[in-house]
């Protein structure tokens, strides 16, 4: 049995002449939430289309729960729920309306729909013209109709695009609760990289179609050298002492300079070091390069 939900073996894909997606090979855990980073154009919302079968792979390229999409399509597709670029909602028809509608398309009982408004947080708002929903609850009620058939996999295109503060958080926390309460796995694409990083347990980053890391959230940490970021009194003078005991800087401004650490100790002997040497160290802290900085660093590398 695969312990993967999506896995794509050196998947190819061109249109035409020109290769959007070239060798990409994903695995999704499953109960994960895979965050699919990658700036615009970088081949993310035909990857989705492809694991949809909405663009057909060749064969054995694709799987879905360990079988192949195109010789199992619709069973495959039974457990996926999808929201790639806008959801499909009828604006004369409310909320609940939508999701009806949506019941009496898959042959499910209506009953399920009072569930999902309530797991989407649109019961008050179930009886409202879906035309005149803000971005935040058309998305929500995009995922309900995602979620209506009960799929074990969820696969979201840019979710959060357009919404205010509050909208992507509703949308984060709906995330987390779907993967954590109710055993969905989710692949989730974005190129807010920030955003990616507050949710994900696992991230593939593509650029150009291709894949250039994939991983843990963690092992996408430890790609990057830590840092310490060391707020003085004296900024050049600490600058000198470091440099002379052979420290690297990374960084500096006019009152802290960022130096890289191996261990622990590394940060408690560069600040007895500036304080024997009369520097006041008013802060000491460990950084965490955030995932702009990281996707940099990859994208650069190749």
């Amino acid at each position: 049995m695969s312990n993967f939900a999506i896995e794509t073996v050196g998947l190819n894909y061109n249109f035409g002449s020109q290769t959007v997606v070239k060798d990409l090979s994903l695995q999704v855990p499953k109960g994960s939430i895979y965050g699919f980073l990658g700036p615009n154009g970088a081949g993310k919302t035909t990857t989705i289309k492809i694991l949809l079968n909405l663009l057909q792979s060749p064969s054995d390229q694709v799987f879905i729960f360990g079988k192949e999409i195109n010789s199992n399509r619709i069973a495959s597709l039974k457990r996926m729920g999808a929201l790639v670029e806008q959801p499909a909602i009828y604006a004369h028809l409310t909320g609940k309306e939508n999701l009806v509608n949506r019941c009496i398309l898959l042959g499910i009982k209506k009953s399920k729909c009072a569930e999902m408004l309530s797991l989407v947080g649109l019961t008050d708002a179930a009886n409202k013209k879906a035309g005149k929903y803000s971005l935040g609850m058309k998305q929500r009620l995009g995922i309900a109709l995602a979620l209506i058939s009960d799929p074990e996999l969820l696969l979201l295109d840019e979710p959060t695009n357009g919404l205010d503060p509050n909208g992507i958080i509703e949308i984060r926390n709906l995330m987390i609760d779907l993967t954590t309460k109710h055993g969905k796995t989710i692949l989730v694409s974005s190129h807010l990289l920030a955003e990616i990083e507050r949710t994900a347990t696992h991230v593939g980053i593509i650029n150009k179609g291709e894949l250039l890391f994939q991983g843990t959230i963690g092992d996408l940490h430890d790609l990057s050298k830590p840092s310490v970021k060391i707020e003085t009194d004296n900024q050049e003078k600490a600058i000198e002492i470091l440099t002379k005991a052979g420290a690297e800087i990374v960084q500096e401004d006019e009152q802290t300079v960022s130096v890289i650490f191996k261990t622990k100790e590394d940060m408690g002997n560069m600040n007895a070091l500036l304080i024997q040497n009369g520097i006041s160290v008013y802060s000491i802290g460990k950084e965490r390069k955030d995932l702009e900085n990281l996707f940099l660093d990859i994208t650069s590398k190749n």
